[in-house]
């Protein structure tokens, strides 16, 4: 099924081990209206996820109170599978890295509260927010779209202009003040200051009047180093209608190449969304009909092609093929610069599942074959979603407009929410799911 592809495809997603092999028999810019390139600077990478928790729905849904079964559990009926690792070492390797093996650690969706000016990170196994963190120095960011590395950490755009990074784990935030300690926030309760925050990398302002996609790419496999190096980031910002598409350095928040998208004017906020393929190529699509852009990620060169239906969400699956998301789903195939569509009733961001699914946010929450653009799944919420994304256990995420949002069973149809937030808006990447599943996908045969 769909889920079981799904979890396959999660596995090397934030889970980079490095040490001793099995002892089994193998089982176990400084332009006018353009952007500035001084970030404030933080430091380092790392990785992320954990096990499983069976969905749950009741008419008030509550935050984590259903059971728990780990994901090393091979016979659980009652939700998505877990993850299945690619157990197989090198026979005779005294040591050995391997990109890809070893134990998910962390797993955690990042979620804007654009009217707060601050993201949440909230763990996906145990539904606790242990993090919040404004955005922009003068709390003013209005973010909204935020990214996932293969490394775990996160970068949000802030639709008023800038991009920031934050680590995911701890023990990659730097002791700024020299106290002994990573002053950082535990969750909602504790918003530290602009510049007390020791969990933000870097911050980089950029002159846009609107900035909204963020999308990593992949990175690089150092085997020397067993981990991910040099990730960087795309994002895009308008200023008037002019467009323009940035890569940004991952580590430093430094602005690498500014390219200008001619031929495509702004409108109201250039481009909307953005995701990348299997070999780190930016694409981005506009809100209503208007352009899906390409940018080359080694020369640079700009593609452009006019939409054939109004798009909100957009992502990039498994195959290559590029999807605008609103009431009509709209497959495009790179390779023909062909269109298929369908008016299946979703409304907001979108995101593969891995295997044959579409998830498109909506009310209900629609699933759709990719193949056939038939809808397979409905599942009713108690508040309409405009955010979809996918966690390691498969569960589909739903973000309200409201305070919620909803970790859903797709196999049952059952819920968990987590409530708290603070006017959410994201509808892109905020798992990392979509980037690892595009990662050996290459492009559609056609």
């Amino acid at each position: 099924m769909n889920v079981k592809t799904s979890a396959l495809a999660w596995t090397s997603m934030l889970m980079l081990a490095c040490g001793q092999p099995p002892t089994s028999d193998g089982s176990a810019g400084d332009d006018d209206g353009g952007p500035t390139t001084d970030p404030t600077v933080g430091t380092n990478p790392t990785s992320g996820a954990t096990s499983h928790h069976d969905g749950s729905g009741s008419g008030g849904g509550t935050t984590g109170t259903t059971g728990t079964t780990s994901a090393a559990d091979e016979t659980n009926d009652d939700g998505p599978p877990p993850i299945k690792l690619d157990q197989n070492g090198i026979p005779d390797a005294p040591m050995f890295c391997m990109q890809g093996e070893g134990e998910v650690e962390f797993s955690y969706i990042w979620i804007a509260n654009s009217s707060q000016n601050t993201i949440s990170k909230i763990n996906t196994e145990t539904l606790v927010e242990e993090g919040r963190y404004y955005t922009r120095p003068d709390l003013q960011g209005n973010p909204s779209r935020t990214s996932v590395s293969l490394t775990g950490n996160v970068a949000v755009a802030n639709r008023s202009g800038g991009l920031t990074k934050f680590y995911a784990l701890e023990e990659n935030c730097v002791d700024g003040n020299g106290n002994g300690t990573i002053n950082t926030s535990s969750g909602p309760g504790n918003l530290l200051a602009w510049g007390s925050e020791e969990c933000m990398a870097w911050h980089t302002p950029m002159n846009y009047t609107s900035q909204r996609p963020v999308a990593w790419t992949q990175g690089e496999w150092d085997q020397a180093a067993c981990a991910t190096v040099n990730e960087k980031v795309w994002t895009s910002g308008a200023q008037g209608e002019a467009i323009e598409v940035l890569l940004v350095d991952g580590d430093t928040g430094i602005i690498e190449e500014t390219v200008p998208i001619p031929g495509v004017q702004a409108g109201y906020f250039g481009i909307y969304g953005a995701a990348v393929d299997s070999e780190g190529n930016f694409w981005g699509s506009q809100l209503g009909i208007g352009w899906v852009v390409r940018v080359d990620r080694q020369t640079m060169d700009v593609q452009t092609w006019p939409m054939v239906s109004s798009g909100y969400g957009m992502t990039v699956d498994q195959e290559g093929y590029v999807w605008t998301c609103s009431s009509t789903a709209a497959r495009f195939d790179p390779m023909t610069a062909n269109w298929q569509t369908a008016n299946v009733g979703g409304s907001g961001g979108c995101m593969s599942d891995g295997g044959d699914i579409l998830w498109m946010a909506s009310s209900p929450l629609v699933g759709i074959n990719r193949h056939t653009l038939a809808v397979e799944y409905s599942i009713p919420l108690p508040n309409y979603v405009h955010g979809v994304s996918i966690d390691h256990n498969g569960y589909v995420w739903g973000v309200s407009m409201n305070t919620e949002a909803y970790r859903v069973d797709p196999q049952s149809g059952t819920w968990d929410v987590v409530g708290g937030l603070i006017g959410p808006y994201t509808y892109s990447d905020m798992t990392g799911f979509a980037l690892n599943n595009v990662g050996g996908g290459g492009a559609p045969s056609g």
